[in-house]
């Protein structure tokens, strides 16, 4: 894959519909998800302003800092016939943007700006609404298209190559932490271009779904939580969990890491087209409910993924939003006993056009090491 699959130039005409349809004048996207969705440019997160403006009708450009301009022209935003407009460092390059803008009524600001440029903004733009850019880019995001799918894809195969690594680094008397560092190493040296999070919680620890890492010491029969994902040098990321036990687990751990495979197939195997959110939610919540640990499946069955590790669509209760070919999003049920121990195991699947496809593929039976 090219950046010119991934972040096509038709895009921007794409997105620039979508602004109009939706009766915004325009959207401002700064350094973040938005900014590298529509661009490709993965710009520095600065105080000197980096913005995309995307009028609904007219030219789109980007203000840069006359320092970073050399990275915007060498980015893939280059292929989009774009202006940089260049701004120096006595100029106020939010003023530049307003004179340009006009007086408009509404805009989309990127979901992660800054507080600092939102309340610039909205001085520079008085009487303007301001409203968040993903209710107009959440449809496009959504929607992966097959270079996306292929770039999860390549991003699961890598992060599936550390699972396979991690029974070789876990073992009795050695620290969460120890492992974890491991585990970093090997994330990097699979083709991820950054780790975005290691969680490894053994014993006790793994029953906090957000256990990060610690000094504890893994025990001999414990289970252990191993949660991972980074980003690709495409900007797409990983995310796959799978629960290992250093030596034969307690009795009840056995008993209910069934429970959840189980859950977990059940929820995999509910997704296709037109099928709610949060049906997918139910197919695994309804097996863990059914089996009386229903009290410890404390979080949602999943979440979307792509350029940022949490993007929509969510997989939980409350979400009637139909399933569609190109969605794509983590399948996580997790059984958690508070004091004792827990368990997750997490799949990023993709919708097709007549199911589904998962793709992380390492085993989900127990492993036990």
């Amino acid at each position: 894959m090219t950046s010119s699959d991934l972040y096509p130039v038709s895009r921007l005409a794409a997105v620039q519909e979508a602004t109009a349809k939706a009766g915004l004048d325009a959207l401002l996207l700064t350094p973040g998800p938005d900014l590298r969705y529509v661009s490709g440019y993965d710009a520095k997160p600065l105080e000197r302003l980096t913005c995309l403006v995307v009028p609904a009708s007219g030219e789109a450009y980007m203000m840069v800092p006359r320092l970073e301009l050399p990275a915007a022209e060498a980015s893939p935003a280059s292929r989009l016939g774009l202006e940089f407009v260049a701004w120096d460092e006595t100029d106020d390059p939010y003023a530049i943007a307003a004179a340009r803008l006009g007086r408009p009524a509404k805009v989309g600001l990127a979901d992660r700006m800054w507080a600092m440029s939102t309340l610039r903004f909205r001085e520079v733009l008085p009487g303007t609404e301001q409203v968040l850019a993903g209710s107009v880019l959440r449809e496009l995001r959504m929607r992966k298209s097959p270079a996306e799918v292929a770039a999860l894809r390549e991003a699961g195969e890598a992060i599936d190559g550390v699972h396979r690594q991690v029974p070789e680094l876990l073992r009795a008397g050695r620290t969460e932490r120890e492992v974890a560092r491991d585990i970093a190493e090997a994330i990097l040296a699979s083709g991820h271009a950054t780790v975005d999070f290691v969680i490894v919680a053994s014993g006790p620890n793994g029953a906090s779904p957000h256990h990060d890492v610690s000094d504890r010491v893994i025990q001999a029969g414990e289970p252990v939580v191993v949660d991972i994902g980074g980003q690709l040098h495409n900007g797409y990321c990983s995310d796959s969990t799978r629960t290992y036990s250093v030596g034969e687990p307690p009795a009840e751990f056995a008993a209910y890491y069934e429970v959840l495979r189980q859950a977990q197939e059940a929820a995999c195997q509910a997704v296709r087209p037109g099928v709610s959110c949060e049906s997918i939610d139910a197919a695994a919540r309804d097996v863990i409910a059914a089996a009386g640990y229903g009290e410890y499946f404390v979080h949602r069955t999943g979440h979307g993924i792509g350029i940022e590790t949490h993007e929509e669509p969510y997989i939980v209760s409350g979400n009637g939003e139909p399933m569609e070919p190109g969605f794509a999003f983590s399948v996580e049920p997790g059984i958690y006993l508070p004091g004792r121990h827990g368990a997750r195991i997490e799949d990023i699947v993709v919708c097709t056009d007549d199911g589904f496809e998962r793709l992380n593929n390492t085993p989900r039976e127990l492993v036990v090491v």
